[in-house]
């Protein structure tokens, strides 16, 4: 399957090639490939002499065993093996050490200690809904601030929603923004006595209702929470929101990365059209773990005939027939009576009708037969071999309708979407385990779809 030859297919070389390009964002829904697409990235980026860090989110660790690491955390790991001056570091996002890490970073030491410890902190920094997201965006400003790598491919957390990863710093910002936060944080603010009075006074029908409901020690692990916190709430917003536009600047390169599934296509749409809505520059879509077939010229249909007739052994000759057939030069002319020997029986100079020679003469030597003009018998064919062979036919007429399949559903993406550039990857027998696999991967994204196979 490939693209129709008056679109320009994706020039990732290209991508990865421009100094200018210090960011590369692969998204997309769940489990079409961004995982192994950002490393195969990474890897050909470095090849080619590019200083690269790739950051995932995929808890699988698929990508330390492909680059022949051990584990990868939250420190940037060298990846050994590179071919070329460039260099690559992978790296795991650790959610609750991100956190922490902000936590350490911008309050004091007592401080510091009375939020890394609270209860309600400790559940928040774990599991609390977005917060992946949002340290993956934390995190993407931390290594573009250190300016330590050239270029940062980032592989998008593995949300239900691709939008999740963008929604993050808003979502964080409304939580920090929401009246209950304000209202928690309002006995701190006002402090003292008078801080005192007004959570006894003020809040006293509010805590109560929230005590019943959550609990009286999770509402003080709040509280206490919300106080040692209070002064570093606006540094995550503004962090947040300079994480956001760097998205958003020129050095920034989405790839949307979706396989040739309606759901994920339909998802990838939607992508594109959020990513146009909120000015992120889209670099175009990598389409993942594309079907082929070598025989292309053989169509489902064609396919399924010739398996039938094995099965139901309809094929011309296929049965016993003639043995042989006699050569031109001795076979008998069409419509002219056979040509007798002259010693035959019933000819002149012959015997009688009894087949006795006449007196005087010697019987006629019986000449042998000529084998040469008779080709051998071939044996009647092996009953499994006929099934074998129509079972694969069958099989090849399924990926020829899956091929088909696949070709309607992106056709239908990219004519809703011409401006997008589209690389396609072959479905690969199985997965990606080490460097030579990922380099295979980086061929075929650099290829677009130039494999006549597809």
């Amino acid at each position: 399957m490939s693209l129709d030859p008056a679109r320009d297919p994706l020039d990732v070389d290209a991508l990865l090639d421009d100094r200018t390009t210090r960011i590369v964002v692969c998204c997309g829904s769940g489990g079409v490939g961004k995982t192994t697409t950002a490393a195969a990235l990474g890897l050909r980026a470095a090849e080619r002499g590019r200083s690269v860090v790739v950051l995932t989110i995929d808890p699988a660790r698929r990508l330390a065993q492909s680059m022949g690491i051990d584990s990868l955390d939250n420190v940037p790991r060298r990846v050994e093996g590179i071919k070329g001056e460039g260099e690559l570091c992978a790296m795991m996002l650790d959610m609750k050490r991100t956190f922490d890490e902000i936590v350490e970073a911008h309050a004091d030491q007592e401080r510091a200690k009375a939020i890394l410890t609270n209860p309600f902190y400790q559940s928040l920094s774990a599991g609390f809904a977005g917060t992946q997201e949002y340290m993956a965006m934390e995190k993407l400003g931390q290594l573009r601030a250190r300016d330590e790598w050239d270029l940062i491919i980032v592989d998008t957390p593995p949300s239900r929603s691709a939008l999740d990863f963008l929604d993050a710093p808003k979502r964080l910002g409304s939580f920090l923004d929401g009246k209950l936060i304000r209202l928690l944080m309002a006995p701190a603010k006002v402090g003292g006595r008078a801080g005192m009075k007004f959570l006894n006074v003020g809040m006293s029908m509010m805590t109560g209702a929230l005590g019943k409901l959550l609990g009286g020690q999770l509402l003080r692990d709040v509280q206490t929470f919300v106080a040692a916190m209070d002064t570093m709430f606006g540094g995550f917003r503004k962090r947040a929101d300079a994480t956001y536009r760097l998205l958003q600047a020129p050095g920034t390169a989405f790839l949307v990365v979706a396989s040739p599934e309606r759901d994920a296509l339909r998802e990838a749409a939607y992508f594109v059209e959020r990513l146009a809505a909120d000015a992120m520059p889209l670099a175009g879509l990598v389409l993942n773990r594309v079907h082929g077939s070598g025989a292309v010229d053989l169509s489902a249909e064609r396919a399924l005939a010739a398996a039938e007739n094995l099965e139901e052994r309809r094929i011309v000759d296929q049965e016993g027939g003639k043995i042989g057939v006699r050569s031109s030069s001795e076979a008998p002319s069409s419509g002219a009576p056979a040509t007798q020997a002259p010693d035959s029986p019933g000819t002149p100079g012959g015997s009688p009708s009894t087949g006795t020679p006449s007196e005087g003469t010697e019987p006629a030597p019986v000449p042998e037969p000529d084998t040469s003009i008779v080709p051998p018998v071939e044996p009647p064919a092996d009953p499994s071999a006929e099934r074998l062979t129509a079972g694969l036919l069958r099989l090849h007429a399924e990926r020829m309708r899956l091929i088909a399949r696949e070709r309607h559903t992106r056709d239908r993406f990219t004519a809703l979407h011409p401006e997008v550039a589209v690389a396609e990857v072959a479905a690969l027998p199985g997965d990606v385990h080490d460097l030579a696999g990922l380099r295979a991967i980086g061929d075929q994204l650099a290829a677009g779809t130039d494999d006549p196979a597809r």
